[in-house]
């Protein structure tokens, strides 16, 4: 970026300002990752995959020091936590650490809908902005054909005689669509006569949310993605079995794992990108954080371990969600532990759980801040007391915040015995984000006591309600009959010694995303438990979660374009 001039201006903009003029080509960037030539297969002068061979051959090089990006719950005024990640490995590298930075990759839904793309933001994001929010290496396309390749071969074997026996009205497993559609939440298909299949209900998820994007996500090579993939569930037979359950059907029974594999051995390799500061960037999967485990690929997150000293990821959305699936699912598959943890958040959303109108953010009201500072607090003692993690809170800064304001934040983290560090990576790039960096690496090298939230031989309500007590801060947990009868038959499967990961709302630390701050005096519901076999974790669905978003009023999609010369405006 030498020779540029920061300003402000739209994501994007700053993104063209430094893509391709100023952005080192991509064998430069595997040379500063330490990644050989002959692990890296070109897509194009600025991206690249890495084989899965280099993981192999590093397997006994001592990892680095594994840093999670987190934040309080989500809310209109934002918290900017993959900038945060961007920038504060970006900070890293200006303190002359060898810093790799692990994230996902963007859905299509939200780019197009009203969240917009994961690259980070202003002077603090990845590049090249376009293709990585648009079609990248192609990853979700081989996962949504992967997805839909099982869907066919199921309907088929029902069409072609049902030989296994497979109950139409107990078919589990969803076509995918990497889209915001609310129209295909739920179809009825093989109509128009006996050639065009057996009608029956069917439905779409988006892409981000099948269970095959969580498998990728957490498969240790390719062996293991079969391995994964033949174990999905994708319904019942009309059978029971001896002991009154119902009999489930496996991929493997249809024998469909082979050729999903086959479409997914690209997809299964990392792929290779930078920060607008050159600093190496692995950017791999995408699980929805609010139904599956929400980070990016195991498989990445070692190899970034293996390159550098230093590694910064992120979990989706606030530490009760993604943080805890990284800590109680993530690092349990992976073996894996994070050395310290970064809790984002901003004034700005701080007011926001405190009560305080967007239009009326940027006024100083150190009333409704203190009201929502309990939201921040909360996440901090998860994080230090429930995992023994050490961590700091990285305040992402706004023009418009006061040094009041800046104070009572700092203050109250102080009396939970963390620091608060001021971010200003948006603005300034790696530059804003050295404070933050500082206290990582003191925090690096604390004494580390990681604990999970709970035993995996704990009974299903037992793991739940320790994660709704423990985290959420509920006064118990309410298990609809429904639900208690799906847990019934894990457990007769023998599938309930495995991770739970919750279905909730991003909104709140409730079931209720109108519950903001820190709710208390509440019970948590459970409407209804699904296995995810191939992923190896148990679903708790909660409240209204859907598995396919819709567009708003106004979808960000109205504001994209193309001109003559091939140059996209309106992403951010």
């Amino acid at each position: 970026m030498a020779g540029i001039i920061k300003f402000t201006g739209s994501d994007i903009a700053i993104a063209q300002a430094v893509y391709p003029e100023h952005t080192l080509p991509i064998d430069e960037i595997a040379k500063k990752a330490g990644i050989p030539d002959e692990y890296i297969e070109h897509y194009g002068k600025y991206k690249a995959k890495v084989d899965c061979n280099f993981l192999l051959k590093n397997k006994d090089k001592p990892d680095g020091k594994l840093i999670l990006v987190t934040a309080i719950t989500p809310t209109p005024a934002g918290e900017g936590k993959t900038t945060t990640t961007v920038g504060v490995s970006d900070g890293l590298a200006k303190i002359g650490k060898n810093v790799l930075v692990a994230l996902r990759e963007p859905s299509l839904g939200p780019v197009f809908g009203v969240k917009g793309g994961a690259a980070g933001g202003g002077w603090a994001q990845l590049i090249p902005m376009e293709d990585l929010n648009l079609h990248f290496t192609g990853d979700f396309h081989a996962i949504g054909a992967a997805n839909n390749l099982l869907a066919a071969i199921i309907d088929n074997h029902i069409f072609q005689g049902n030989s296994l026996g497979i109950d139409p009205r107990k078919i589990s497993w969803r076509r995918c669509v990497d889209m915001n559609d609310r129209q295909l939440r739920f179809v009825i298909d093989g109509l128009g006569g006996k050639a065009n299949g057996i009608p029956r209900e069917d439905g779409y998820d988006i892409t981000v949310a099948s269970e095959i994007m969580a498998i990728l996500c957490l498969a240790s090579d390719i062996n293991d993605l079969k391995l994964r993939l033949g174990r999905i569930i994708i319904g019942y037979t009309y059978g029971k079995q001896s002991d009154g359950s119902e009999k489930p059907v496996t991929a493997a029974q249809l024998k469909a794992q082979g050729a999903m594999a086959a479409l997914l051995k690209d997809a299964l390799k990392p792929n290779l990108i930078q920060t607008l500061e050159g600093t190496p960037a692995f950017v791999h999967g995408g699980p929805f954080a609010n139904i599956a485990h929400g980070c990016n690929s195991i498989m990445a997150t070692k190899m970034a371990l293996k390159c550098a000293d230093y590694v910064v990821t992120e979990a989706g959305f606030g530490a009760d969600l993604g943080a805890e699936k990284f800590l109680d699912i993530k690092c349990r598959f992976g073996g894996i532990k994070p050395s310290a943890v970064i809790i984002v958040t901003t004034v700005r959303a701080l007011k926001s759980h405190g009560g305080v109108k967007k239009t009326d953010l940027e006024k100083e009201n150190l009333a409704a801040l203190e009201a929502g500072l309990p939201n921040l607090l909360q996440h901090v003692e998860n994080i230090t007391q429930v995992y023994k993690l050490p961590a700091v809170v990285a305040v992402n800064a706004f023009p418009k915040d006061t040094k009041a304001e800046l104070d009572l934040v700092e203050k109250k983290c102080r009396e939970l015995g963390v620091n608060a560090a001021l971010s200003e990576v948006w603005a300034k790039g790696g530059e804003g984000g050295i404070k933050v960096a500082e206290e990582v690496v003191k925090l690096c090298e604390q004494p580390n006591n990681f604990e999970y939230a709970y035993d995996l031989n704990l009974s299903v309500r037992e793991k739940i309600e320790a994660i709704a007590r423990k985290i959420y801060r509920a006064d118990g947990v309410s298990i609809l009959p429904a639900a208690q009868k799906q847990i019934e038959q894990l457990e007769k499967f023998g599938l309930d010694k495995v991770p739970v990961c919750m279905a909730k709302t991003q909104y709140s630390f409730s079931d209720d995303p109108l519950l903001m701050g820190a709710p208390k005096g509440w019970t948590l519901t459970v409407r209804n438990i699904k296995i995810s076999a191939g992923a190896g974790f148990i679903v708790a669905l909660t409240g209204e979660i859907m598995t396919m978003p819709g567009l708003p009023p106004t979808p960000a999609a109205e504001k994209i374009d193309v001109d003559n010369t091939g140059r996209i405006s309106g992403l951010f």
